[in-house]
């Protein structure tokens, strides 16, 4: 059983797989109009080197018409191929491939049709538009299935903490790249709560501040047959002034409020699992919504920071995804709907819902199995955001379009 408590619309169809990915990404073009999505014939099962995957754009104002603009061979189903708009502008989107034995980035621009390939693989892009910065996705596939890329086999899998895979930075013009910290520098800074012993370490998650000036990544580790532990990071653009944010071992989904605070799930004494406040380089936490927001979440802020955006795993049980708003300054949960994610559904080849918003901060995506495969949703979230008298401060103005259906 699945209900929305808002227009909700599916904006693509099978017999195709559809989904978007990470909830971090940008999904929408600058206008709201144009959605993009990555469409596959298969679920429940690894990718393997050969699997290709379509890229498409949906045209939200057009039917959702969907328009095929490349392939890949290299995606995973959390984060699919970091399919992105280039921030600020309204032609050119990323990806990543593959290409004669190494992990690459395609830069696509729609009015000419062109696509051009840069030397490296991008994870977060800058808001600036000009730089990226990636990790080492050949080792993040073997460390952590579902989030890598198959087709290149990590080199370093045998070793514990290497010097030549890490975090590095990508002109977006030029394809200039450089290594800017490296797994063994970070491995190298002890952790006051125990000992690495023999764990093998890895990078995942990046994503720079709304002002581009810093990066957050995480650094984890494990040893064979052990759960995973982590802690977040932060660094200047240039890779330099590593600091320490959390380091208790328990730091999963995290987003900029602004560029000194980050919201993030994870576990502190204080309150043990919840969602906390760190302000970067100064080591000052705080909880929020500790009574509203009790699960872990994909969490991102709307255009108005007023408002937090976020779901949660599968309830066990009833295997239901909720998706809500949190209104910061009245402390108030806002229901936008569940979602019942099937039992096939689970480890890597999950279906989160990954909610993501358009730049007015009014209309939302969400990836979701919930009617027999995985899908695109877009939800209008305006009469949700009114309730009890709260308003959603939009960037810019939000067009009349057709809501089709309502979920029951």
């Amino acid at each position: 059983m699945s209900t929305s408590h808002v227009p909700i619309r599916q904006i693509t169809h099978g017999p195709r797989h559809h989904w978007f990915g990470y909830y971090d990404k940008l999904q929408f073009d600058p206008s709201g109009r144009r959605a993009l999505g990555m469409a596959v014939d298969f679920e429940h099962r690894s990718p393997a080197a050969g699997d290709t995957i379509e890229l498409g754009l949906i045209d939200l104002a057009d039917g959702d018409r969907w328009t095929e603009v490349g392939t890949t061979r290299a995606w995973c189903w959390q984060q699919g191929c970091m399919l992105q708009w280039r921030p600020g502008s309204s032609s050119e989107i990323l990806w990543n491939d593959r290409e004669d034995g190494r992990f690459v980035c395609r830069v696509h621009n729609l009015e000419t049709g062109q696509t051009r390939s840069l030397p490296r693989a991008v994870y977060a892009l800058s808001p600036n538009g000009r730089t990226a910065i990636g990790t080492d996705f050949g080792r993040l596939d073997h460390m952590r299935p579902g989030y890598g890329y198959a087709g290149i086999p990590d080199p370093n899998r045998h070793v514990t903490s290497p010097e030549n895979s890490g975090i590095y930075t990508l002109d977006l013009d030029t394809g200039a790249s450089r290594q800017i910290v490296s797994v063994a520098q970070v491995a190298a800074i002890p952790w006051p709560r125990g000992r690495f012993g023999r764990a093998r370490h890895y990078f995942n998650h990046l994503l720079f501040s709304p002002g581009g000036t810093r990066f957050i990544f995480l650094h984890r580790w494990r040893i064979d047959g052990s759960g995973i532990r982590t802690r977040m990071f932060t660094a200047n653009a240039d890779g330099s002034d590593l600091h320490v944010v959390d380091d208790y071992g328990g730091m999963s989904h995290f987003i900029w409020r602004d560029p000194e605070t980050i919201l993030a799930w994870s576990w502190q004494p204080s309150h043990q699992g919840a969602f906390y406040l760190y302000r970067d380089r100064i080591d000052q936490v705080e909880v929020i919504g500790k009574h509203a927001m009790t699960l872990n979440g994909h969490c991102t802020y709307l255009s108005d920071p007023d408002w937090i955006l976020n779901d949660c795993y599968p309830r066990e049980g009833t295997r239901t995804q909720e998706l809500y708003l949190y209104h910061v300054p009245s402390a108030t949960r806002i229901e936008l709907g569940g979602f019942h994610a099937p039992e096939a559904y689970r480890d890597e080849s999950r279906c989160d819902l990954h909610p993501r918003s358009d730049p007015s901060g009014r209309l939302v995506t969400i990836d979701s199995a919930h009617a027999g495969g995985r899908q695109i949703y877009l939800l209008d979230i305006t009469p949700a955001a009114e309730t009890g008298g709260h308003t959603v401060r939009p960037r810019a103005a939000v067009s009349d379009r057709p809501w089709e259906s309502r979920m029951n």
